[in-house]
């Protein structure tokens, strides 16, 4: 017979407590479905989270103001703080200061198999390694065109890009197309996600996504 201590006991209730304390405060609490939490309410959320052991992202850099005042300032500064000369450094501080902290970046495309591909990456993972690809050349990349579509605290923004190895280049190496899923938490715009494809033979740019 499986003997189980009495400090695995305590500790199989504490979690137990735990997840019923998350549950009705979570859940079940009529006032946060009312958006009415109190500072008690979100001491004891945050209590209920770090003993279920739930991962926490840290927090994203303070932002500029300037960069997160509306959809076309935060726009800019992606594709601005993105963009160099062949091995300079980036801000990736203000990079990641425009993301939530749980944003993803998702590049896809299709493969040789016609298989459609995707990779996930955390800001913080993009940040990491994105200097690898910019070390040999220069990477310049400008919106050519927008559609967005808005409601309340959340926008959705199809743009399309055009990148070059020097902002002097006549044609740009690439075009695609960047999803956007935006979010104004109230005092200000973030990026949750950005999830792209290079126009690819046989997969071009419609031309309603273009100028």
């Amino acid at each position: 017979m499986f003997y189980r201590s009495r400090t695995d006991r305590l500790g199989q209730w504490t979690a137990s407590a735990a997840i019923m304390l998350f549950w009705t405060l979570v859940v079940a609490s009529p006032a946060l479905a009312q958006d009415k939490t109190d500072a008690a309410e979100a001491a004891a959320i945050q209590a209920a989270i770090e003993a279920l052991g739930i991962p926490q992202d840290a927090p994203p850099p303070e932002a500029d103001p300037a960069d997160v005042e509306s959809i076309e300032a935060i726009m800019a500064a992606v594709y601005d703080v993105i963009s160099g000369e062949a091995g300079a450094p980036r801000d990736w501080d203000r990079f990641l200061s425009l993301f939530i902290p749980e944003a993803q970046l998702i590049p896809s495309a299709f493969r040789p198999d016609g298989e459609h591909g995707y990779r996930v990456w955390t800001a913080k993972e993009y940040s990491e390694l994105a200097p690898r690809f910019f070390a040999d050349d220069g990477f310049y990349e400008t919106e050519l065109h927008r559609v967005t579509e808005e409601y309340s605290g959340i926008a959705h923004v199809f743009s399309t890009y055009e990148s070059r190895k020097s902002p002097d280049d006549a044609e740009p190496f690439q075009r695609g197309i960047n999803s956007f899923q935006l979010m104004n938490d109230g005092s200000r715009w973030w990026v949750v996600s950005i999830y792209w494809e290079a126009e690819s033979e046989g997969r071009e740019i419609p031309d309603s996504y273009v100028p």
